[in-house]
């Protein structure tokens, strides 16, 4: 299964260029790398979710925030 089956990998596509590597040695190489590049993946969706979003940047306080007994002079 894929990502984009709903599954919980995606699919990389791996070319191996050269020398005459048997089966179980393509299927660990494969293992490998889609393990690292998984890894990675997820680093930078932690990054990303840790930083701020542009509506986050953007807001500001309004006014400092009221402390105990501001409200008894209001009105006088």
């Amino acid at each position: 299964m894929t990502a984009a089956d709903g599954g919980p990998h995606q699919a990389y596509d791996i070319h191996i260029s050269g020398g005459s590597p048997t089966p179980e040695e393509i299927a660990a190489v494969t293992a490998v790398l889609t393990a690292a590049l998984e890894e990675l993946a997820g680093e930078s969706r932690r990054r990303q979710r840790l930083a701020p979003t542009a509506w986050e940047r953007s807001q500001r306080a309004v006014r400092t925030p009221l402390g105990p007994g501001t409200w008894a002079t209001f009105g006088r």
